[in-house]
């Protein structure tokens, strides 16, 4: 074999596990945010008809997310949310428009003590569906009619339909920090360690 025959060879060969390779990362990407997303990931893909777009709009919400402070909540601020959820599962029986709006606020509230922001709905569902994409489509949902709650075009059922969907999303945001998940009594015995 020539020099010329072996320079185009072992450039082949180069370009084809350069191929490999690029093919490899590929997939792994696009495991790693089926896996991440879930559901999202196919609404992604429905959203877009290429889905490279799709796989790079969800690549950027994970970026956009990861620059924000997002915090659990305490466990008093725990406690005042459920609290507020508890005012408005009772409240919906007499006022069942009026519940939904609340839960709408309540949710918006809950997202804004953790760290998100709030600013436009359809950004605040895609930065809720990097950590929370397996509930993301219920916020949706609860929102469309929520607008139509607003412009009184439901009945009852799509309200009690709306306030379920809240309440999935609020349940899964309504994460606590690691010490305050702690049982008092732990809690108390670990701070008198600390003392000592």
């Amino acid at each position: 074999m020539d020099n010329t025959t072996l320079i185009v060879v072992v450039a082949v060969a180069v370009l084809a596990v350069l191929a490999v390779v690029w093919m490899v990362m590929q997939q792994r990407r696009r495991t790693h945010l089926k896996d991440k997303f879930g559901p999202e990931y196919d609404q992604a893909l429905r959203q877009h008809s290429d889905p490279r777009a799709a796989e790079r709009e969800l690549l950027d919400r994970e970026r956009r997310v990861a620059t924000f402070t997002i915090n659990p909540l305490t466990r008093d601020d725990a406690s005042r949310f459920m609290e507020a959820w508890r005012r408005i599962q009772s409240r919906f029986v007499d006022d069942p428009k009026g519940a939904v709006v609340d839960a709408d606020r309540l949710v918006d509230e809950v997202m804004r003590t953790r760290g998100y922001p709030v600013a436009d709905f359809e950004q605040r569902a895609a930065d809720i569906s990097v950590d929370h994409p397996r509930v993301v489509s219920n916020y949706r949902s609860a929102r469309v009619i929520a607008g139509r709650n607003v412009r009184g075009e439901t009945n009852t059922e799509e309200l009690r339909q709306a306030l379920v969907h809240y309440r999935e999303l609020f349940a899964d945001l309504l994460e606590i920090r690691e010490e305050d998940r702690r049982e008092p009594a732990v809690r108390a015995k670990a701070a008198g360690a600390g003392g000592r």
